[in-house]
């Protein structure tokens, strides 16, 4: 790594793309009303994995 090159950790990565795609599938976006709750819950179901595997350290 060069010096001055800022290095995001994966794990900080991974939750900004889960948290943007938690916001695209809200249902009430007009492109994604049709879908109802199943893709934002899913989006929820694994930011709540992810969070507690980074508390258990695993991450």
């Amino acid at each position: 790594m060069l010096d001055g090159e800022f290095a995001m950790p994966i794990t900080t990565i991974i939750i900004i793309v889960l948290v943007l795609v938690l916001i695209g599938a809200v249902p009430a976006w007009p492109h994604s009303r049709s879908w109802g709750y199943g893709p934002s819950g899913i989006v929820g179901v694994v930011l709540v994995v992810l969070l507690v595997l980074v508390l258990m350290g695993r991450v």
